[in-house]
C-alpha cells in the first residue's frame, strides 16, 4: 500500500517522484521539510532575521531552478551546501568580504563530508531536542534565539505575559540544554 501522506516518503523518494514527472510539488515538500534547518544556516551566517528569511525565499527558487539540470543523491547535504554558499556570496556582494570572511569561505569549500554530516547532524539534534520542549518553550526559544524576537514582541505574539515569555525562554533554554545532552551521551554510547 502506498503511502498517503508526503511525510511517509523518504528524502529519496520525493526525488524520484520530481525525476519521474518534474512535478515542482515534489521538491516543495522537500524544502518544506528543511524549511528550519535552511533558517538556522542563514541566521549563522546573515545575522539578521530579515536577510535570513529573504534568503531562505531566494534558496527556494535556486532549488527550484537547479535541481532539475542533474541527479542529487544526497538533498539535504546538497541543500545545506547551496544555502550555505547562497549566503557567503550574498555577504561577499554587500562588501562585508573581508580577508577572514573570503578565508572562511574557502576553508569551507574544501570541508569533509564527515564534517557536513556532523554539522547537519548538530542541526537534526537541535530540532530534534526543540521539538521535546513543551509547547511554550519551544515557541518562545524559537521566537528569541532563532528569530531574534524582543521579549516584548514575544509577548505580543503570544498573548504570554513578560514575566511568562522570560520564564519560557530561560526554562527552554536550559531545558534544551539537558535534552541536547543527554541525546549526545546516548549517541557516544551507542558508538561505543
Amino acid at each position: 500500500m502506498k503511502p498517503t501522506r508526503f511525510g511517509d516518503l523518504t528524502d529519496t523518494e520525493l526525488l524520484e517522484h520530481f525525476y519521474s514527472d518534474r512535478d515542482q510539488k515534489w521538491l516543495g515538500m522537500l524544502l518544506e521539510r528543511y524549511t528550519l534547518l535552511l533558517f538556522g544556516v542563514c541566521m549563522k551566517y546573515l545575522k539578521n532575521e530579515h536577510e535570513a528569511k529573504d534568503a531562505v525565499q531566494q534558496v527556494f527558487l535556486k532549488v527550484l531552478i537547479e535541481a532539475g539540470k542533474y541527479r542529487i543523491e544526497y538533498f539535504k547535504s546538497w541543500l545545506y551546501m547551496v544555502t550555505k554558499n547562497y549566503c557567503l556570496m550574498r555577504l561577499r556582494d554587500k562588501g562585508k568580504a573581508t580577508k577572514e570572511l573570503t578565508e572562511q569561505y574557502e576553508a569551507e569549500k574544501n570541508i569533509s563530508r564527515q564534517e557536513l554530516i556532523s554539522e547537519e547532524e548538530n542541526y537534526d539534534l537541535l530540532e530534534e531536542s526543540l521539538n521535546e520542549l513543551s509547547d511554550e518553550q519551544r515557541q518562545c526559544v524559537i521566537l528569541f534565539y532563532l528569530k531574534k524576537y524582543s521579549y516584548s514582541r514575544i509577548a505580543e505574539k503570544t498573548g504570554f505575559t513578560m514575566m511568562q515569555v522570560k520564564s519560557f525562554i530561560q526554562n527552554g533554554k536550559r531545558n534544551l540544554k539537558i535534552i541536547m545532552e543527554k541525546k549526545i551521551r546516548e549517541k557516544s554510547e551507542r558508538r561505543s
